[in-house]
C-alpha cells in the first residue's frame, strides 16, 4: 500500500510545515516509515548545515515520532526530491503549497511541478493552510474508464479495505457529456472495486459531478474533512512516471483536500 515510506520535503515555511504535518498523519495511517528532507543548492558552502539545523527543527515538530532527516545537493527541489526517493526507497512524496496561494486549495509551484511531470513515485499535494483532520473519512478516485483509473480504483480499494474506511468514485461531466455513459462507466468501475478487496457494498459510492467546467463540477461534490483524493497519471505518462494531463491539473486545483497522484502502471 502506498505510504510505507514517506518522504516529505521539507521548506521553512507554512507549506513545509503543512508537509510534514500531512506526512506524518499517513505514516500514522500505515505505520510506515518517515524521512523529511530539504535539498539545497550546490556549491554553496553553508548550505549543507543550514539544511541540517532546519530538519532539527522540523524534527521538533514530530514529538519522537522515528524520523530519517536528510539533506540533498540539487539544482532543483523536484528533482532532488526525486532522487532521494529512488535512492531510499520512498513510495510516496508529500509537498506542500508555496504561500500566496488560496487558503484550502493547492498552488503548484516549481518543485510541484517537476514532481507531477517526471516522478517516479506517488506524488500527495497540501493544500495551503491544511490540517490533518485526527482520522482519515474516505478515499475518493477521480475515475474515467481507462486503463490508469483502474489502476487507481483497484490500489485505493485495497487502501480503503486496510484502512477500513469507505470508498468513493467521481467521474466529471462536463459540457455536453453523455450522463448515461458515464454512469455505466463507474458502474463497471464500482464492480472492479468490489471485486479487487473486500470491501462491503455500503462502503463503495460512485458520483457523477455535473458542471459547465472542472471547477463547477467540483463544487458540485460534498467533502468529507478527513478526505484524500486520488488521480491516475495522464495515458501520456512513461511508465511507472507520474504526468498530469490538463484536466487533472484543474481537479487538483480545485479540490478542497490532500491529492495523491500516482505513477503510470503503478503495481
Amino acid at each position: 500500500m502506498i505510504g510505507e515510506h514517506v518522504l516529505a520535503g521539507y521548506a521553512h515555511d507554512a507549506g513545509g510545515r503543512e508537509a510534514l504535518g500531512l506526512a506524518r498523519a499517513i505514516v500514522g495511517l500505515t505505520g510506515g516509515r518517515l524521512s523529511v528532507a530539504i535539498v539545497h543548492p550546490p556549491d554553496v558552502p553553508a548550505a549543507p548545515g543550514e539544511a541540517r539545523a532546519l530538519l532539527e527543527q522540523a524534527a521538533a515538530y514530530l514529538d519522537d515520532l522515528p524520523v530519517d532527516l536528510l539533506v540533498q545537493e540539487g539544482r532543483g527541489v523536484g528533482r532532488g526530491l526525486t532522487l532521494l526517493a529512488s535512492r531510499t526507497g520512498a513510495d510516496l512524496i508529500v509537498v506542500g503549497s508555496p504561500e500566496g496561494g488560496a487558503r484550502g486549495r493547492i498552488s503548484v509551484g516549481a518543485a510541484a511541478d517537476h514532481l507531477l511531470h517526471s516522478a517516479t513515485e506517488a506524488v500527495m499535494l497540501t493544500p495551503s493552510g491544511y490540517t490533518p483532520p485526527e482520522d482519515l473519512e474516505r478515499i475518493t478516485v477521480m475515475y474515467v474508464r481507462r486503463p490508469q483509473c483502474d489502476d487507481a480504483v483497484i490500489r485505493a480499494a485495497q487502501a480503503a479495505e486496510r484502512l477500513d474506511v469507505p470508498l468513493r468514485l467521481v467521474t466529471l461531466a462536463l459540457g455536453d457529456a453523455h450522463p448515461e455513459r458515464l454512469r455505466d462507466d463507474l458502474a463497471l468501475a464500482i464492480r472492479l472495486a468490489t471485486d479487487s478487496a473486500e470491501l462491503p457494498p455500503e462502503d463503495v459510492s460512485a458520483e457523477l459531478a455535473e458542471g459547465d467546467d472542472v471547477a463547477d463540477a467540483m463544487g458540485d461534490l460534498d467533502w468529507a474533512e478527513g478526505e484524500i483524493l486520488v488521480c491516475a497519471s495522464s495515458e501520456d505518462a512513461s511508465v511507472h512516471r507520474v504526468f498530469l494531463g490538463e484536466v487533472a491539473l484543474k481537479v487538483l486545483r480545485a479540490a478542497p483536500c490532500p491529492v495523491t497522484v500516482l505513477p503510470r502502471g503503478y503495481f
